[in-house]
């Protein structure tokens, strides 16, 4: 295990508070590109249970959160035929920073500046446990996936294609 150090509150961990999500607190060594390649290695998880939060946007610039497996891509083409978009793409850093309000690397669904749709990869939801981020680089909060739909209206969706 690694030694526990205090994280402070994000807008998502006083989310989750506010809405009395019981969730774990697990902070790692945040690397740059480490992806959650890395934070699953350092917290010695399935790679396929850290669920990475992903800020796209469709042909009308409006954005979109995307929850996938850790270990997988999303195919844009199969998520925009079944939201009913024309094109979905992710959006640049500093465009999915502003809709988020969090920094790319640390971003989480939860307490996002603006409201947006919320996607989850229908197999996310069979899991007992998810890990995601709480909002800031190197922190990772685990879940009942059962929050995403039920706290997030996130619909299931089938786009995930292995890299």
């Amino acid at each position: 295990m690694s030694k526990s150090k205090h994280v402070s509150e994000t807008p998502a961990t006083q989310f989750l508070r506010r809405n009395k999500v019981s969730f774990g607190e697990h902070p790692y060594d945040y690397v740059e590109h480490g992806g959650t390649s890395e934070s699953a290695r350092q917290l010695g998880l399935d790679e396929h249970c850290v669920v990475k939060t992903l800020v796209m946007e469709d042909e009308q610039a409006k954005p979109l959160i995307v929850l996938m497996h850790g270990d997988r891509t999303v195919s844009t083409k199969n998520l925009a035929r079944q939201i009913g978009a024309k094109r979905v793409e992710p959006c640049k850093p500093e465009v999915a920073n502003r809709h988020s309000g969090y920094l790319v690397g640390g971003t989480s669904p939860f307490g996002t500046k603006k409201a947006m749709p919320v996607y989850v990869e229908s197999t996310i939801l069979e899991f007992d446990t998810v890990y995601l981020n709480g909002g800031k680089r190197g922190y990772l909060v685990s879940i009942a996936p059962g929050v995403l739909t039920a706290l997030l209206g996130a619909k299931p969706v089938q786009c995930a294609s292995v890299d």
